[in-house]
């Protein structure tokens, strides 16, 4: 898991901003933003952004399933990686959830992004480019043909981001339970 990555800052100073300062509409420079993998520090604050991540598609996570969660991404020896993006503050504002996936069509290894999820707060300030950013650099270092996700057909501010910065696929997902035991 990569420990720490900070984006280039600007030769002009940072302006410093709340989350709460922060409109839908407001840019800010990458070099505002860092992006890490979460330490057992921010367990409180990945909380918060995994719960309105949950929130937006209406599933419920009691706190059972949200710590087994957190197990995964503090064990080095998980899969499932993470990354949060924090503010000038060192808050963290957005969060995204990755592992590997093979391909055997491709004879190659891809990386699946599980979750993305930034604050409302912060959305259309740039933190979400800079987590995709950092992911894609990611799957560079860990020779990844590709990155992979789904979102909801109605996601359409997702979407418009998305479709500036990955293709579009025509697959269809489908989920399948397990037989009965």
């Amino acid at each position: 898991m990569p420990t720490s990555s900070t984006t280039p800052s600007s030769t002009t100073p940072p302006a410093v901003h709340r989350p709460d300062e922060h409109r839908s509409d407001e840019r800010r420079p990458a070099g505002e933003w860092t992006v890490d993998a979460p330490t057992a520090a921010d367990f409180a604050a990945w909380r918060e952004l995994f719960r309105g991540y949950c929130d937006f598609y209406g599933v419920p996570v009691p706190e059972e399933k949200a710590a087994l969660v957190w197990s995964w991404l503090t064990d080095p020896a998980h899969e499932l990686d993470g990354l949060l993006v924090r503010d000038t503050e060192g808050t963290p504002v957005g969060l995204a959830h990755y592992r590997p996936f093979v391909r055997p069509l491709h004879g190659a290894v891809a990386g699946f992004l599980d979750d993305l999820f930034v604050a409302p707060a912060a959305r259309g300030t740039g933190a979400v480019d800079v987590l995709l950013a950092r992911l894609r650099a990611i799957a560079a270092e860990r020779g990844w043909n590709t990155v992979r996700w789904i979102t909801a057909d109605d996601n359409h501010r997702a979407r418009s981001k998305y479709d500036q910065v990955a293709t579009r696929t025509m697959f269809v997902t489908y989920d399948m339970p397990p037989a009965s035991a």
